[in-house]
């Protein structure tokens, strides 16, 4: 490429659209699992990409079976009001009066994108569904520890979902398969 020669940029629209319903769905996991284990969950750090989402959080144990289904029935749920997502510039004393969840340790700007999705209300500049039925539904894959205090939740959405439960499907019926000795 040459100085002032033109170029076209283009936007994989399908990867991005995965992207956006496993970022948008972080934030109805992050208010669910507040509900559910309480109000000691901090974010601790995520990974957003176009097959899934992982999360980590502060928690000290394990997190039960019942606990995770109860997580993703608020999760799904919320995704099943098909409610609109919205964005506002604000400042950042207009956002801490909102109640909007901010990280602890952050540095934010005076002005500040306020995201609503579902039951939640977070600070976050990224690229979102707009509406809460564009996540498809929400599935938990994993739980685990990851550090002292730290716990991990990966899932999926969209047509991953599919994907998963069809492979887990496939490995439920080949197990099946198997001749008994």
């Amino acid at each position: 490429m040459k100085c002032n020669e033109q170029v076209e940029a283009l936007i994989d629209e399908h990867r991005r659209n995965d992207i956006k319903r496993n970022h948008s769905v972080t934030h109805l996991l992050h208010k669910a699992l507040k509900i559910v284990l309480g109000d000691h969950v901090e974010q601790k750090g995520s990974l957003v990409d176009n097959l899934k989402t992982r999360f980590d959080f502060s928690h000290t144990k394990p997190i039960s079976n019942e606990e995770i289904h109860q997580i993703e029935s608020i999760v799904n749920n919320e995704i099943l009001t098909n409610k609109v997502t919205t964005t506002e510039m604000m400042s950042i004393d207009k956002a801490k009066e909102s109640g909007a969840l901010m990280l602890f340790g952050e540095k934010y700007d005076s002005e500040v994108r306020v995201l609503n999705i579902g039951n939640s209300i977070e600070l976050c500049g990224g690229t979102h569904v707009s509406n809460t039925g564009d996540i498809g539904l929400f599935k938990i894959y994993a739980e685990t520890g990851v550090a002292s205090g730290v716990r991990r939740i990966e899932g999926v959405t969209g047509l991953n979902l599919i994907k998963f439960l069809n492979d887990q499907e496939e490995i439920l019926t080949k197990d099946l398969q198997r001749p008994k000795h």
